[in-house]
């Protein structure tokens, strides 16, 4: 179990890193951003750890932003 804490927390230190880069806008949400990282990091540490699996994953989080940020740009 100490193991699984200190993955995700290393995960979602590493994600929040990442979004320093393109930050995440999170205005009128009822979820602070670390609260939000830590539950996805969370989660994430508790995937099945097969290379396909999380690749797929990726995969599938990145269509959906992309999508997201297609709609978002429609409406401005």
């Amino acid at each position: 179990m100490e193991r699984m804490t200190a993955d995700w927390q290393l995960i979602a230190e590493l994600a929040r890193e990442t979004d320093r880069v393109d930050p995440i806008d999170f205005e009128n949400l009822a979820i602070s951003e670390d609260e939000a990282f830590n539950l996805m990091a969370m989660h994430v540490a508790e995937m099945e750890d097969n290379p396909l699996t999380l690749k797929a994953v990726c995969v599938k989080m990145l269509v959906e932003n992309f999508v997201l940020n297609l709609k978002l740009m429609r409406k401005q």
